[in-house]
This record gives structure tokens, C-alpha cells and sequence, in this order.
């Protein structure tokens, strides 16, 4: 079995938080967390020291690579720092391959 993840504490969003399918907007002192099982990833968020995640809309996301995978994490640590609703397919349609 392949996998991998990515964790990334303290990213601090923009204006207009980002997006997750339970909670809505979320905004201020974010975890991002990233799963991949070598077929799809699976983008999470919580608020930086709770237990809570949310799942990011738009995730999961097919990933047919590690690389891949480890790029989307990062384009969505970027897009939840810019804000704006951040979504997974927003970064999705600036990343495709």
C-alpha cells in the first residue's frame, strides 16, 4: 500500500477564510492536513490546536503521484493563506496536470 501526508500548522488565513463542507467558512489559525492513498488525496482543516477537522470543499481529489499530491498540499496552504472561500477546486483548476 502507497501513501503519504502533509501537515501544515499555523497557516493563517486571508480574508474570506476557507471553505469546508461541515463547518462553512473557516477563518484565523489553521492546520492544513493532506492524505494520500495513491489514488486520491484528501484535504482537511481545523483550527490550530483543537481536535476538530473539516474537510476542505472539493477534497477528495484524484492524485496519481506523491509529487502530486505534496504540490496540491502546497497550492492549498497558499490558497488558504490568500482567503477568498478558498477551496480545493480552486487550486485544482491552477495545478491540473
Amino acid at each position: 500500500m502507497v501513501w503519504a501526508s502533509w501537515t501544515t500548522p499555523g497557516v493563517f488565513t486571508g480574508r474570506g477564510g476557507a471553505r469546508t463542507d461541515e463547518a462553512g467558512i473557516v477563518m484565523g489559525d489553521l492546520t492544513v492536513h493532506t492524505t494520500w492513498d495513491g489514488r486520491e488525496a484528501d484535504v482537511t482543516v481545523q483550527y490550530t490546536g483543537t481536535s476538530d477537522w473539516f474537510t476542505l470543499t472539493g477534497s477528495p481529489v484524484p492524485c496519481h503521484s506523491e509529487r502530486q499530491s505534496r504540490d496540491l498540499h502546497q497550492a492549498v496552504v497558499a490558497a488558504v493563506r490568500t482567503g477568498g472561500g478558498a477551496t480545493v477546486a480552486q487550486v485544482q483548476s491552477t495545478t491540473a496536470p
